[in-house]
């Protein structure tokens, strides 16, 4: 508006600010005004600035949710201001409170209409923020006699030994549509969540995996590749060693000098399926 002064611009920015028709927001070089929708408008309408502020740095964070400490770093108002506006911003039912697995005792806001990231939640392996040890252990079992079923069908056809091999191959989308068949799962699980089983199978020296080139538009194809899975029986038990994480830990001391730091590991955990493991700590 550059034909009205800066005292006419203020007072129309001011009004429409009022009648919630504009957002407020706020970057490094100073404030900037956005238009607003009119269904976010009259949700909005009583709202005073600073809620209006609060609400579109929770809308900008989308379904991950955002902590409290990044609203009060993002709004630069005081945690006390924060706290009363979130809880007047979740009994209009504008807002909602989510646990999320990577911090149990913290809770993310997001807006009340909008369905919780897998980074959230955890997916399909947690329940009420807690880890669902038996439902992954049965989608373990019945992953693995699924791929058992299809070697044994293969090693009867009395084929030669390449086309049974070969034949005893299954492609994550038919364990992913047998698993399904099965209804084992009240939540409704993705081929990368199969996928995801089926790589702890291989962790687990049960399951070995091969990446075959196929033509676009095959279903379980992902970029002209697909991946194949089989059932595999060890010829020997690993020994207790092998099957430790350290065992097969890829990091290992270069020298002797370096072995007692090799020995000081750090503990991270998988939040997708609760795994511990170690990484050397090497300097």
């Amino acid at each position: 508006m550059p034909h009205l002064e800066a005292q006419q611009r203020a007072m129309a920015i001011n009004r429409l600010l009022s009648l919630g028709q504009l957002d407020l927001l706020r970057n490094s070089s100073g404030l900037l005004y956005r238009m607003k929708d009119a269904q976010t408008a009259s949700k909005m309408k009583g709202s005073d600035n600073q809620e209006k502020l609060v609400y579109q740095v929770i809308e900008d964070a989308g379904n991950k949710g955002i902590w409290s400490r990044d609203i009060r770093y993002k709004s630069n108002l005081p945690l006390t201001e924060i706290n009363k506006i979130l809880k007047n911003l979740e009994s209009k039912k504008l807002i909602k409170a989510v646990k999320s697995v990577a911090a149990s005792k913290k809770k993310v806001y997001m807006l009340y209409n909008l369905q919780p990231d897998r980074s959230v939640t955890g997916g399909a392996w947690y329940s009420d923020q807690d880890f669902e040890s038996e439902f992954v252990e049965v989608l373990n079992q019945q992953c693995f006699k699924f791929l058992q079923s299809k070697a044994e069908v293969a090693r009867d056809s009395k084929q030669n030994p390449m086309v049974q091999r070969n034949s005893s191959f299954a492609t994550s989308h038919e364990v992913w549509k047998y698993i399904c068949e099965l209804g084992i799962s009240k939540v409704d699980l993705s081929m990368e969540d199969i996928e995801t089983i089926l790589n702890t199978l291989i962790y687990d020296g049960k399951v070995e995996m091969t990446i075959i080139a196929a033509k676009e538009g095959t279903v379980g194809s992902v970029d002209g590749q697909m991946k194949l899975y089989r059932g595999v029986n060890p010829i020997i038990q690993p020994t207790g060693l092998v099957k430790a994480p350290c065992g097969l830990c890829p990091v290992s001391p270069p020298s002797q000098a370096t072995g007692a730091k090799w020995l000081r590991f750090n503990t991270h955990t998988s939040i997708s399926l609760g795994i511990k493991h170690c990484i050397g700590d090497i300097y």
